[in-house]
């Protein structure tokens, strides 16, 4: 079947008011004010009130009993895997559709990436095919997972809510649990999002959001650890702000911390962001709307939308060809670049970077499909009232 790139620039321009981005922030609020006081008053660093009342709004936004601000989603990332008690030598649990960040995580330990597949419903990682990959690849020893072939313990499972789409978390939890996997919700693009009703992040040990440039909400660069354990939020504050012993003066730290805590000036220009998360998601959810009716009469693709379980934030829109248009892929993202509507394919699977090549993998066909199929659409919060969205 051949297809016709300029259907899906047409499309674009339908909804689109001139050329797009893929994702640029929104800065309509309290940005300037927030930032001026962090500079007028010197707190442009890792202690003043903005970091203490964005870790409160996070907390508000999420349901989570803490949040943990830190410099980035990776530095989060990390210091949970460490609170998980991942060690040198395990195996984790790892998408293979996902930003590079999810395994780089796993690395900087020692740990090795174990790939899992997806599944095209949700995009996130397949609980089914997961359960039925250790069933035969792994054994539970008391209390502990190991790959039968490796040897080596599998310890914890890091899912991915893929463009901000969640996951079936239902099912990866009871997999989890059978296999005695430590959960780690990577909801870095996931803010705003909910499964069944609940924000993502709350379903693991551990959760980790994401505030880039090019989220929903940005702090420049930055993200946090959410949890509903009170002690582990307390090992995580202290883990990432270089595991300092509170002293009036002295500086004395008691094991080998990280300096992972984000800056105050970082966390003012998160606080007005946060401040428009409501106004952010409606646009969002408004603008994925319009693509839907946009692409739904173009035959050889469709517009993904959020699992019937979940509500989306749709950081990154994102349309899946038909397989027997899948080859011409390339060729509409370059239409579509040349007529200035910035798109782009998903990540490169991990498995197939030179780093990862030889990691431990289950079939991954999904998430091949998935890369070669999908293409990400321009998505940022302010085209909603820019265009016909």
């Amino acid at each position: 079947m051949t297809f016709d790139p300029e259907t899906v620039v047409e499309a674009l321009a339908s909804v689109l008011c001139g050329p797009a981005a893929l994702h640029e922030p929104t800065f309509a609020g309290n940005e300037w004010d927030y930032v001026k006081e962090c500079l007028d008053t010197g707190w442009v660093s890792s202690v003043g009130k903005y970091v203490d009342r964005f870790e409160d709004m996070l907390v508000d936004v999420t349901g989570a009993g803490h949040a943990i601000a830190t410099v980035n989603g990776t530095a989060a990332l990390h210091a949970s895997l460490i609170l998980a008690s991942v060690e040198a030598g395990d195996e984790v649990i790892v998408p293979a559709l996902a930003f590079v960040g999810t395994a780089n995580a796993a690395a900087y330990l020692g740990a090795v990436p174990h790939f899992a597949d997806a599944e095209e419903r949700t995009l996130g990682l397949d609980a089914a095919k997961l359960e039925a990959h250790l069933d035969e690849a792994a054994e539970v020893r008391d209390g502990e997972c190991r790959n039968k072939q490796t040897g080596r313990r599998i310890a914890a499972c890091i899912p991915v809510h893929t463009f901000g789409h969640p996951l079936d978390l239902d099912s990866l939890v009871e997999v989890c649990e059978k296999f005695n996997l430590v959960l780690i919700e990577d909801a870095a693009e996931s803010l705003g999002s909910t499964y069944k009703g609940q924000h993502t992040g709350n379903h693991g040990r551990l959760g980790v959001l994401s505030f880039n440039g090019n989220k929903t909400v940005t702090t420049g660069g930055g993200g946090a650890i959410i949890t509903n354990d009170a002690d582990l939020a307390a090992r995580a504050k202290h883990l990432t702000t270089t595991a300092k012993v509170p002293h009036r003066w002295e500086y004395s730290h008691d094991e080998a911390g990280f300096n992972y805590r984000l800056p105050n000036i970082n966390a003012a220009l998160g606080c007005a962001q946060l401040e428009q998360l409501p106004k952010f998601l409606e646009r969002k959810r408004k603008l994925a709307k319009a693509y839907k009716a946009a692409f739904a009469g173009i035959s050889g693709l469709r517009f993904f939308s959020e699992p019937d379980f979940a509500k989306s934030n749709y950081w990154l829109n994102a349309l899946l060809l038909d397989p027997d248009v899948a080859a011409g892929r390339d060729d509409i993202l370059a239409a579509a670049n040349d007529g200035d509507f910035m798109t782009r394919p998903a990540w490169t699977p991990l498995h197939r970077l030179p780093m990862y090549r030889d990691c431990p993998a289950m079939d991954l066909a999904v998430a091949e499909d998935l890369y070669a199929r999908l293409i990400n659409i321009p998505s940022s919060p302010h085209l909603a009232e820019a265009g016909h969205g």
